[in-house]
């Protein structure tokens, strides 16, 4: 990975930080378009501005010859003839309604499409575009089945000139065009082969190794190459799935194979710090799986190895990607819920927990680190800032061959007053909803819904198996205050599922420099609440305070 190159927003200062995603993989600088100086060395200029200063512009137009890439997005271009006639291309139709329309990339985007749909839905408005001779379309939308161009691309000197005639708030508003035109104005992203992924720690069949296995697979970018593993049989068996991988039980033989770039620690939490941290050294890419370690003095040191070497590091937080807590962040995000003040999450049922070393505390850190791993992140990521205060109490009552406890109840405070909780119950013969969050406008509840498999067997005849719980999306129903006696109740449809989101965003850091979705800092904070959630239960319930222990 490069350190990106310096970026300029031509734009009103309170535009700034929305358009800050469109500067491509830098972090960018606003310059005022009337005042303004726009650096030399400058290599994307976006553009919303109705008017460029003369000074400006001719800044603009050298660094574009210099080989620059400028964004020109909505109606600059109608507002300003210098970049119709000499720089981009020309608006022709009036201005088309404000609503759905389907965009669909060119051949000519295809050094930037990768992982990007070939039809993306956008709501906004837009002109059509005059491409000039010697221009590229990149985009289009086909009205009354003809295809109108809304995004051009233009030789200029060295540089290059994109026009884009949705308006910002439509680009930024789609998740996928937001990603197209922010590669776009970072430069070039194909890559030529992909990048070795192993896997420490197989794990039994159907397992995370066999999962980051099949991610590595069917993700463009990535290819599963090694795998390391103290068993024979899993070694075996991970070589019988994906013939051609290599198999190790050193470390440090995986640690020196050069086809290796990214390394998946698959093993038991326990082992996560000193694992990652002899990888990171060794020149790879780290992905944890959850929890990345006990301790945010482990989770630091982590980091500090990883920025030292300039490797990547993250933590391989699936849940993020459930639909039905895509479907809460969506409301939430969205202001219907109004502000979020209580937030409670539940999982288990009554049943013996798993015996394997999911239960054992010395090994998987406590019930609070096993799933609070996934629902605590969860919380963190709702309700939008650090939280001050954390306790926790705990049962044992049950369930005496294994060392977690058999309920844990995990509370957050805030300095206004919001609160959350989190409980992991395996003495709970009613389930509790999945998720319960309150807000100012209304209340979404996500419950469990049983999943069942069922079969007629010869010599045994019906049968039927269910899935864990948490594996099926929740029921989401918002409830919201309509006015005086009114409730309104909505039924939340879910996004749709995608085919390993994780590995694709991975893929999308190393080679095309984007945005890691789950940053270590994020992780580390999760440990933080993990460790000290823990402390407090050892500690019978104290009361821990967290202003220290979160990062900013």
């Amino acid at each position: 990975m490069q350190n990106p190159p310096p970026a300029a927003i031509l734009s009103r200062p309170d535009r700034f930080d929305a358009l800050k995603a469109l500067a491509g993989r830098a972090d960018p600088v606003h310059v005022d378009p009337i005042h303004g100086t726009v650096p030399p060395e400058t290599k994307s200029v976006v553009s919303d501005s109705a008017l460029l200063d003369e000074r400006v512009f001719a800044e603009v137009e050298a660094v574009v010859k210099g080989g620059a890439t400028l964004i020109v997005l909505g109606d600059t271009v109608e507002s300003d003839p210098r970049l119709a006639s000499g720089m981009v291309c020309r608006s022709l139709s009036e201005l088309r309604p404000n609503t759905e329309w389907f965009m669909k990339l060119s051949a000519q985007a295809a050094p930037w499409s990768v992982r990007i749909s070939q039809e993306i839905a956008v709501r906004g408005a837009f002109r059509d575009l005059e491409p000039q001779p010697d221009s590229n379309v990149l985009a289009s939308v086909n009205v009354a089945y003809q295809d109108r161009p809304v995004i051009v691309s233009r030789s200029h000197g060295a540089g290059r000139v994109i026009t884009c005639s949705f308006d910002p708030d439509a680009v930024i508003g789609s998740g996928e065009l937001l990603r197209f035109v922010s590669r776009v104005a970072g430069g070039d992203v194909g890559y030529a082969s992909p990048l070795g992924l192993a896997i420490v720690g197989y794990g039994p069949l159907g397992g995370m190794g066999l999962h980051h296995g099949l991610g590595a697979t069917a993700t463009d970018g990535l290819e599963f190459v090694a795998v390391c593993d103290s068993s024979a049989d899993r070694l075996k068996a991970a070589s019988e799935r994906f013939p051609g991988v290599a198999t190790y039980t050193e470390l440090s033989e995986l640690a020196c194979d050069p086809d290796v770039s990214v390394v998946v620690i698959a093993t038991p939490p326990s082992t996560h710090a000193e694992l990652a941290e002899t990888l990171l050294r060794a020149g790879k890419h780290v992905v944890c799986e959850k929890p990345m370690c006990f301790t945010p003095a482990q989770a630091d040191r982590l980091i500090d190895v990883a920025r030292s070497h300039g490797m990547a590091l993250t933590v391989h937080q699936n849940r993020r990607w459930d639909q039905d807590f895509l479907a809460a962040k969506e409301l939430v995000e969205s202001g219907d819920l109004g502000e979020l003040f209580n937030m409670e999450t539940f999982v288990g049922g009554f049943d013996h927990p798993c015996r394997a070393w999911h239960s054992e505390r010395s090994i998987s850190g406590g019930a609070i680190y096993d799933w609070g791993a996934h629902y605590l992140d969860w919380t963190l990521l709702l309700m939008g800032d650090d939280p001050v205060r954390v306790s926790a109490t705990g049962h044992k009552r049950v369930w005496h061959d294994v060392t977690n406890e058999d309920q844990v109840r995990v509370r957050l405070s805030w300095a206004d007053g919001r609160e959350a909780e989190f409980v992991h119950s395996d003495v709970a013969a009613v389930r509790r909803p999945k998720l319960y969050l309150q807000g100012t406008r209304g209340t979404l509840v996500g419950k469990y819904r049983p999943v069942v498999f069922e079969s007629i067997e010869p010599g045994i005849g019906y049968r039927a198996s269910e899935a864990h719980h948490a594996e099926a999306p929740a029921e989401m129903v918002f409830v919201s205050y309509d006015g005086p006696a009114r409730l309104g109740e909505h039924r939340l449809a879910l996004p749709s599922p995608k085919s390993f989101p994780f590995h694709a965003n991975l893929a999308d850091h190393l080679l095309l420099g984007e945005d890691l979705a789950v940053r270590p800092e994020a992780a580390r904070n999760v440990v933080a609440v993990l460790d000290a959630a823990q402390r407090s239960l050892e500690g019978g319930g104290s009361v821990i305070e967290l202003r220290d222990l979160l990062s900013t």
